[in-house]
C-alpha cells in the first residue's frame, strides 16, 4: 500500500460532535512522572511544579492505569515500562507483551521448536558451547530469571548439551539496587544442581552492571557494548574466580555503588584462563525479551565488515538468537525464540494514511519510544511526506549530574513545531522524570521534575495561542516514589535506619490532563474507572475531530 492510500481499512470518519481544532493537538508524555503517595519520598509531589498545579486547577483531569494487565503484562504485580507504555499509547489497544508472550511459549512448549531446535543442532554439530547472555533479575521489564532458568534446565536436562556458559548483567534498576547476589546465588545453586544431575559443565562466565556493560540503547554510548563484547566474547577483563567474588570486591572498593554500575568482570579458572569466551561453533542466546537494550549487542554479533561501532577484534562464527525479535523493520536478529506481538493499525499509521501531518521528538534516551514503540515496534515512518521525527542527542554523563537533561531542548522543538503551523498532531517525550528517577537520587529527581514542569509551562501558552489542545500524561511512574515500601506503604529501612532507595518504576497510576484552547465543550466520561494508556489514542483522535476505529479502546471524552 502506498503511504497516501486511503483504503476503507484506514479511512477515518469525522467525529459527529467535535470539529478539528484550528491548532494542533499536542501530547506531552512526562516519562516516569506518576501519581505517588505524596510524602517526602515522592519527588513529583515535593518538587516545585506550578504548571502541573495549574493543570490540576484548570484542565480536565483523571488518572490512568499504566502497569500490569492494562499494558499487556502478565499480572497487576508487574510494573509498567516505557516500551509497553508507548505501545499502548500508540496502538489504542492492549497487546500481550514480552514477558507474557515468553511465559506462554514456555507453558505450551512452543519455544522449543524452530530457532531453539536449530540452535541446539548447531551446537551439537560444531561441538560448541551454549552461551546465555542477559539481565539477571526478576524485574520482568527486560527479562526474568525464570526464563533463564528454564533455558538452562532444558539445555542441560533435555538436550544434554555438554557445556553452558551464562553471562550475567546485573540489574539494580528494576529491582533493589544492591540485590544482585540474590539472583546470582539462585543461579549458582541451579547450575550446581545440574552439574551433579547431568554432568553438564555449566557455570557463569562473565558479567557486569547493565548501565556500563552490554545494554546500551539508541546508540547513546557504544563503549557500553564494547565492554560487554570484551568480557563475554573475548574473555578480556578483570579476573575473578566467581561472580560473587567480583560483586563483593567491587562493593568493598566502591561502597554504595548500585548493581547497575558495577564494572565488567570475567570468571577465570585456577590457571587464570577465562572459563567462557565465545568461540567459533558456539550458540548464543540473548535472553532479554525487551528490544531497546538488546539491539546493539545483537548487531555486534550478526553484522559483518559493515559494523564500525567499535573494533570487535575476533568475531566468532556462532548461531545467534534473541529471546524475541528486537527490531521488526531491520528483522533483527534473524533468529528469535518467541515471536513478538503483531501490532498493526496504530494511531500513527491511521494519521499517515489520512495524510495528517505529525511531529515526534525526544532526546536520545526516549527517542525510540515516541517513534519505534509508538508505531507498534516499527522503526521507519509511514509517510516521509507527512511525518517529521527529531532526535535531540542526550548528554553522556550520569543523569543525576544533569538532571534537567534535554527538557529545554525538547520544549524548543515543540514550540517550533507549533509555530510552524504545518503539524496537526505533535508528540513529545520528556525523559528526565524516568532516567533520573532510576538513579535513586531524590534531590536530583526533584530537579528533573521541576525542569519538566518548566518545559511544560513553556509549551502550554503556545498551544493555547495557536488555538490547539494540550494533552499531558505519562507512560508509567518512577520519580513519584523513590523509597522501597512495606505492605503498609511505609518506607523500608536498612540496618542503619536509612531509607532503602527505590530505583525501579512504580505501580502508581499516571496523570491525564486535557486543556483545550479552542472553546469546544469537552467533558470526561465517568463510566471508565479502569481506563489505561490504551484509551489515549482514541481520545487523541476525538480531539483531532475523528471518530476512532471501532476496535480501539474507547475514548475518554463524553460524546
Amino acid at each position: 500500500m502506498k503511504p497516501d492510500a486511503r483504503s476503507d481499512e484506514f479511512r477515518l470518519g469525522r467525529h459527529p460532535r467535535l470539529d478539528a481544532p484550528p491548532g494542533p493537538v499536542v501530547l506531552l508524555i512526562l516519562d516516569g512522572i506518576g501519581v505517588g503517595p505524596g510524602d517526602e519520598w515522592d519527588a513529583v509531589a515535593t518538587a516545585p511544579t506550578p504548571v502541573l498545579d495549574r493543570l490540576r486547577r484548570e484542565a480536565l483531569y483523571r488518572t490512568l492505569r499504566a502497569h500490569g494487565t492494562a499494558v499487556g503484562l502478565p499480572s497487576d504485580a508487574d510494573m509498567g515500562n516505557s516500551e509497553v507504555g508507548h505501545n499502548a499509547l500508540g496502538a489504542g489497544r492492549v497487546y500481550d507483551q514480552g514477558a507474557k508472550l515468553v511465559d506462554r511459549a514456555l507453558e505450551t512448549g512452543a519455544i522449543w521448536s524452530g530457532p531453539w531446535a536449530e540452535l541446539v543442532a548447531w551446537v551439537r554439530e560444531h561441538g560448541g558451547t551454549l552461551h546465555l547472555i542477559g539481565l539477571l533479575s526478576d524485574g520482568n521489564v527486560h527479562s526474568h530469571e525464570r526464563h533463564l532458568h528454564a533455558l538452562v534446565r532444558r539445555a542441560a536436562r533435555d538436550e544434554r548439551l555438554p557445556r553452558i556458559r551464562v553471562h550475567v548483567l546485573l540489574d539494580g534498576r528494576d529491582v533493589s539496587e544492591t540485590s544482585a547476589l540474590i539472583y546470582v546465588d539462585r543461579l549458582e545453586a541451579l547450575l550446581a544442581e545440574l552439574r551433579d544431575e547431568t554432568g553438564c559443565d555449566c557455570r557463569i562466565a562473565s558479567g557486569g552492571g547493565r548501565m556500563v556493560t552490554t545494554m546500551d540503547r539508541y546508540e547513546a554510548d557504544w563503549s557500553v557494548v564494547e565492554r560487554g563484547w570484551k568480557a563475554h566474547v573475548l574473555g578480556e577483563g578483570r579476573p575473578f574466580r566467581s561472580a560473587r567474588e567480583a560483586i563483593e570486591t567491587y562493593r568493598t572498593e566502591q561502597p554504595g555503588l548500585s548493581d547497575q554500575f558495577l564494572p565488567p568482570f570475567v570468571i577465570v579458572d585456577e590457571h587464570g584462563a577465562p572459563v567462557g569466551p565465545i568461540e567459533d561453533g558456539d550458540g548464543v542466546v540473548f535472553f532479554n525479551f525487551r528490544g531497546d537494550r538488546a539491539i546493539e549487542i545483537s548487531r555486534a554479533f550478526t553484522e559483518g565488515p559493515e559494523f564500525t561501532a567499535f573494533d570487535r577484534g575476533r568475531v566468532p562464527q556462532v548461531y545467534y538468537a534473541g529471546m524475541m525479535l528486537y527490531d521488526g523493520d531491520l528483522q533483527l536478529p534473524e533468529h528469535y525464540l518467541v515471536p513478538p506481538p503483531q501490532i498493526e493499525r496504530t494511531m500513527g499509521e491511521y494519521l499517515a494514511r489520512n495524510r495528517v501531518p505529525q511531529f515526534a521528538c525526544s532526546e536520545t534516551q526516549k527517542f525510540g519510544h515516541v517513534t519505534y514503540f509508538w508505531n507498534g515496534n516499527r522503526s521507519g515512518k509511514f509517510d516521509e511526506r507527512t511525518e517529521e521525527y527529531v532526535e535531540i542527542p542526550s548528554d553522556r554523563v550520569p543523569f543525576e549530574q544533569r538532571p534537567w537533561m534535554k527538557s529545554a531542548e525538547c520544549a524548543d522543538a515543540a514550540i517550533a513545531a507549533i509555530r510552524g503551523g504545518q503539524f496537526r498532531f505533535i508528540r513529545i517525550n520528556f525523559a528526565a522524570g524516568d532516567m533520573v528517577g532510576h538513579t535513586g537520587r531524590l534531590d536530583a529527581a526533584r530537579v528533573a521534575v521541576a525542569a519538566v514542569d518548566l518545559s511544560v509551562g513553556r509549551v502550554l501558552p503556545e498551544v493555547l495561542a495557536a488555538r490547539g489542545t494540550l494533552v499531558v500524561t505519562a507512560d508509567h511512574g518512577n520519580s513519584d516514589d523513590m523509597a522501597q515500601r512495606d505492605a503498609e506503604g511505609r518506607p523500608r529501612r536498612d540496618e542503619h535506619g536509612e531509607v532503602r532507595v527505590r530505583t525501579s518504576h512504580t505501580l502508581n497510576p499516571v496523570p491525564f490532563w486535557i486543556l483545550d484552547g479552542t472553546g469546544r465543550r469537552l467533558a470526561l466520561r465517568r463510566d471508565l474507572p479502569d481506563a489505561g494508556l490504551a484509551n489515549v489514542a482514541a481520545t487523541l483522535l476525538q480531539l483531532l475531530g475523528y471518530e476512532p476505529p471501532a476496535d480501539y479502546e474507547p475514548g475518554l471524552l463524553e460524546d
